[in-house]
């Protein structure tokens, strides 16, 4: 049951793979969000916003020292909320670019997060208990304002909408400054409380056992993968599970010279984890962890969540195989039944035909009219008599 659209405008959107057996993985958590301010009926921030465009884009790696800030200030959250995993390595990339229209000016931002975590694995894998993966980090969140320092652009602060109108439109930043708009353009965009929030009892669950065939490698499996049984979770669906799915819309309607209305549009969250190997969710000390094992338990089949049993795919399947012969069989007893029901008509072998011309006038034309040629339908002498002579050569 799916309901809402579909936009390009994401909030915070999370792909990792993990593999027990290795000690650190790559995580990108991407954060969007874009604002519009409408100015439909011209104004001051009109005229400072029309027409105009500016566009602020980088990357910093892990030896800037606003990405080790950040990154310290990520990790002391983790361990805050109980988590043991560690960001190991930072990188952030960072865009934010306004338009301004006719009737609108809108700000699209999208900071990436490249993080290489560690100490995500609990406990390894034995043959009498499965290997425990931490996956309680998943929210990595900031919500302070971020800086990052830059060659082109200075000091940039990347986490508050707000930051990026005072150092491109100061005007604006002032006259925005004098209302309850600021509240809406202060709110952090590096914020993935909503995946945290979603329990993983609540992500959609597929097993699928491809990377063990000997053919693995015509499926274009990804190396870290090939091999082994890969286990995916993934949010962002409506459904019965995660509930209805629809973006945030905020707005603000403010009066300064004119009458404006500032709006932030986020989609709602989405996360992909995969995980090498099979995975079940469990909970260790309030805190959602992975039991994985290399295998699948024995007589397990499913690729849905909620471990949907494979006989009863197979018992759907068979009731599908005996509705369709039903219907062939039915069908075709009511053909038999209707089978010379239908509309009949004349064989053309009774048809005859003879000429009517010479009762329109004294010369002949090819006017005439056919009759079945039967005892009961023949042309008598009187009709013979009263409609003139049948044509030379015709035979009763």
């Amino acid at each position: 049951m799916i309901a809402g659209t579909i936009t390009p405008v994401l909030a915070a959107q999370l792909d990792v793979r993990l593999n027990p057996d290795k000690n650190d993985a790559i995580v990108n958590m991407r954060y969007q969000r874009t604002i519009f301010i409408e100015y439909d009926e011209g104004g001051e921030i009109a005229d400072f916003l029309r027409n105009k465009e500016f566009k602020t884009s980088f990357h910093a790696d892990r030896n800037n020292n606003g990405v080790i800030s950040l990154m310290n200030k990520l990790n002391q959250k983790l361990l805050d909320e109980g988590s043991v995993t560690r960001i190991k390595y930072l990188d952030v990339e960072y865009d934010a670019h306004l338009t301004g229209r006719n009737l609108n000016a809108s700000i699209d931002y999208k900071i990436n997060l490249i993080a290489t975590i560690e100490n995500f694995l609990m406990r390894s894998y034995s043959d009498n208990s499965p290997a425990l993966v931490d996956i309680s980090w998943r929210g990595l969140s900031a919500g302070d304002p971020v800086i990052i320092n830059t060659q082109e652009f200075g000091e940039v602060e990347i986490n508050m909408p707000i930051s990026f109108i005072s150092d491109n439109v100061s005007d604006v930043h002032d006259l925005l400054s004098k209302t309850d708009a600021m509240s809406l353009l202060s709110e952090p965009i590096i914020n993935a409380d909503g995946i945290k929030a979603q329990p993983l009892t609540n992500w959609h669950f597929l097993f699928d056992p491809t990377g063990i065939n000997v053919d693995a490698a015509t499926f274009g499996l990804a190396d870290e993968i090939s091999g082994f049984v890969v286990s995916s979770f993934t949010m962002g669906e409506s459904s019965i599970r995660e509930g209805r799915q629809v973006e945030k819309v905020f707005e603000r309607i403010i009066n300064l010279d004119k009458e404006y209305a500032v709006r932030s549009i986020e989609s709602a969250d989405s996360g992909n984890v995969f995980v090498v190997g099979f995975a079940a969710v469990d909970e260790v000390e309030g805190s959602e962890v992975f039991g994985v094992s290399p295998q699948s338990p024995d007589g397990y089949a499913t690729t849905s969540t909620g471990g949907f049993p494979v006989m009863i795919i197979y018992g759907m399947a068979g009731i599908a195989g005996i509705g369709a012969v039903a219907i062939l069989f039915f069908s075709n007893r009511q053909l038999k039944k209707e089978a010379g029901q239908g509309q009949q008509g004349i064989d053309p072998s009774l048809l005859k035909a003879r000429s009517t011309s010479s009762e329109a006038g004294g010369y002949q034309t090819v006017r005439g009219e056919a009759y079945v040629a039967d005892e009961g339908n023949q042309p008598t002498d009187e009709k013979k008599n009263n409609k003139g002579s049948m044509p030379k050569g015709w035979k009763p």
